[in-house]
């Protein structure tokens, strides 16, 4: 079983940079996959950005490269980088396993003002 918690999240003004943490701790051998989810209020749960064990990843093609997803340390630590905010990137941040077996953390929440 994998336990993941999130930090970094805050208010930012539109145009800023956030840098979102996630620690993964428990089976991390266990762990082939990653990736970062968010949730806008009235709005279902989207992928942002996601990382391979073999070093590939992914990115919602909408983010146009805002948005850069990194690990440290193996699985131990998952990041997301964020630059360029808008007000729509407003939403609660979920660190997740996508690969099987899944887990979520509880998630961060972004602020941005315009």
């Amino acid at each position: 079983q994998v336990q993941l918690v999130e930090s970094g999240g805050g208010m930012v003004q539109a145009g800023g940079s956030l840098r979102l943490s996630c620690a993964a701790s428990g089976n991390l051998a266990s762990i082939n996959a990653m990736g970062w989810y968010r949730q806008a209020p009235g709005k279902e749960r989207e992928l942002v950005a996601a990382l391979n064990e073999d070093g590939s990843t992914y990115n919602a093609p909408s983010l146009k490269g805002r948005f850069t997803i990194s690990r440290e340390n193996g699985w131990n630590r998952l990041y997301l980088q964020m630059t360029s905010l808008k007000p729509e990137d407003t939403a609660m941040y979920y660190c997740s396993v996508t690969s099987f077996p899944r887990a979520w953390g509880q998630g961060t929440q972004v602020t941005v003002s315009s």
